[in-house]
């Protein structure tokens, strides 16, 4: 499953648009501020932002903001706007990686005295529940006091007990967090979140459960079912990690990704690597770089990737292109492969695509030749004996190996490490 991160003001959103169906209020105002606008533009909009203390972070997909002091608490509406001037743009360090700081998220600051811990974790069998009377910063100092329920990933969360999350919770407390608890979980499973995580949160001024800090991931896989759902006030973002720039050519494969109702995703991880896959579909994609590293040689893995839900011919031809780019750049005489694969198509036309494909290679023969790449190509689906074909009547002074659904992906993969191992 692809895990996606959002940014902490798009997961508060979500959750407060979904929750209200299960009879949950969840109060939060908040305003995200970017290189795109500030604090003085947002006050506009946002009066409260005047009339009541505040809260600012970073909002980077990095945790540990308040042990690292990059927390704002209980500031006046002057106070944030400073404190926001000052570190907008800022090169930070956390956990061993450094980027600037572009997003922050402002709220409403919220007293409290107590600070509770609650996770949501899909698993392969089953999701995990994970509840704390013990929360905030000091949560891996105490993760003894963390108790957990599993729920089955097609069970009903209302056939599953949670009564000893909550031992040691007064009685005042114990009905409303329950149904909080089982809310969250009930938009966590009908959203496909992999992870949805609050900590910490408390109980407000009216005594209800209130999340103060909020990370979340959704499974990119269910984008055709819920990016309705998860377009609250606009567009679903999915920023990319703290600390890892684009390189071009992923910035190029993303601007073709947003503008097709297909995927192409693109993912450098050796720049120098000897193994490349153009893969087709984000199954197999796992299943070709799972195997190359359990086989040891995930060091000479040079990309991950795929493209998949049926992709015009000319935009596989310029991921193709890029990919080739990529493959072929730098040759010092050592042999390197190209896995051309995928599974079994449900509805891709494989011929429609590999005349994408088969475009390309044409147009760099001489590079493929130059870095001494040799070509593995295993594929099934609608078409594909026409689109294997084509591939083994394709001559471009490079050895090419094409097989069809019986022979197996990892075997690719095996082929592949042979031909690069040669040397």
């Amino acid at each position: 499953m692809p895990r996606k991160k959002v940014r902490e003001f798009t997961a508060k959103r979500i959750l407060k648009e979904h929750i209200s169906k299960y009879n949950i209020s969840l109060p939060f105002k908040n305003v995200q501020v970017s290189p795109d606008n500030d604090l003085e533009y947002e006050k506009i909009t946002h009066p409260w932002l005047l009339e009541e203390k505040l809260v600012v972070k970073p909002d980077m997909l990095f945790g540990k903001r308040g042990k690292n002091n990059l927390v704002l608490l209980n500031a006046t509406f002057d106070q944030a706007r400073d404190f926001i001037k000052e570190r907008m743009g800022k090169t930070v360090e956390m956990g061993g990686l450094k980027g600037e700081i572009t997003h922050f998220i402002v709220e409403p600051f919220v007293a409290h005295t107590d600070e509770y811990y609650l996770s949501i974790v899909a698993k392969r069998e089953e999701n995990t529940i994970s509840f704390s009377t013990c929360g905030g910063i000091e949560i891996e100092e105490n993760w003894d006091r963390v108790k957990s329920v599993g729920v089955g990933v097609d069970q009903s969360i209302d056939e599953v007990s949670i009564d000893s999350l909550l031992e040691g919770i007064e009685p005042s407390k114990k009905k409303d967090l329950s149904e909080f608890l089982r809310a969250c979980y009930k938009v966590f499973a009908e959203l496909n979140f992999h992870l949805l995580e609050m900590n910490p949160f408390t109980f407000d001024s009216s005594s209800h459960p209130f999340p103060l800090d909020m990370r979340a991931e959704l499974d990119d896989c269910a984008a055709f079912l819920n990016t309705e759902k998860w377009e609250v006030d606009g567009p679903i973002e999915f920023p990319h990690p703290f600390g890892r720039k684009l390189f071009p050519e992923e910035k190029i494969i993303h601007d073709i990704d947003e503008k097709t109702g297909a995927s192409l995703k693109l993912t450098i991880l050796n720049p120098n690597g000897r193994i490349w896959g153009m893969i087709a579909g984000g199954g197999a994609s796992v299943i070709y770089a799972d195997t190359v590293q359990d086989l040891g040689f995930g060091h000479e893995l040079g990309n991950y990737g795929e493209y998949s839900g049926d992709p015009t011919e000319e935009d596989t031809y310029r991921y193709a292109c890029t990919l080739l780019g990529l493959a072929t750049r730098n040759p010092d005489g050592r042999p390197r492969a190209l896995m051309i694969g995928g599974g079994i198509a449900n509805f891709t036309d494989v011929a429609a695509t590999f005349s994408g494909i088969i475009r390309a290679l044409k147009e760099y023969a001489s590079r493929l030749q130059e870095s001494n790449m040799k070509i593995f190509v295993r594929r099934g689906g609608p078409n594909y004996q026409m689109a294997l074909r084509n591939m083994r009547e394709l001559y471009l002074g490079v050895p090419i190996e094409v097989y069809g659904p019986e022979t197996s992906m990892t075997g690719i993969v095996q082929m592949a490490i042979d031909w690069i191992g040669k040397k």
